[in-house]
């Protein structure tokens, strides 16, 4: 018996704000909305998918009365598919993101950002034709 990696949920104020942020981020899509709760994916979960073998988890948004207090224990990676690291940095900061010193150090390779309530998120290796390089060997 195994079980599968259905959903990350984040807690957070604004479930509707942090959803619409995102979607326009991954290109996602609200698939479900409920009281103090929205579910974003870039597909439609069924239970015979699911079944059948791990799928991309959704991401759920959840309404909580608590700010959060630390650095995340977890955090996403994004690469962009189709701009640099840069480009896309200055995408999500118009989007409402922005840069955090987690102690990184300079000179990486990612950027380390944050969502509009503060969770932070990885902007990692491009994934653009003519920018990715895939590794040797």
């Amino acid at each position: 018996m195994t079980s599968r990696f259905t959903e990350l949920v984040v807690d957070c104020h604004d479930p509707e704000r942090l959803a619409a942020f995102w979607c326009a981020t991954l290109g996602f899509e609200v698939i479900d909305r409920a009281e103090g709760q929205v579910e974003i994916a870039s597909w439609e979960p069924t239970v015979e998918a699911i079944r059948a073998g791990q799928m991309p988890p959704t991401l759920v948004f959840i309404r909580v009365p608590e700010g959060k207090t630390a650095k995340n224990r977890l955090h996403l990676d994004v690469s962009p598919v189709d701009a640099d690291t840069e480009t896309e940095a200055a995408r999500l900061l118009a989007l409402g993101a922005t840069r955090v010193d987690v102690g990184q150090g300079p000179g990486r390779s990612w950027i380390v950002m944050a969502d509009p309530e503060g969770n932070e998120f990885d902007v990692v290796r491009s994934l653009a034709p003519g920018v990715y390089v895939p590794p040797a060997g």
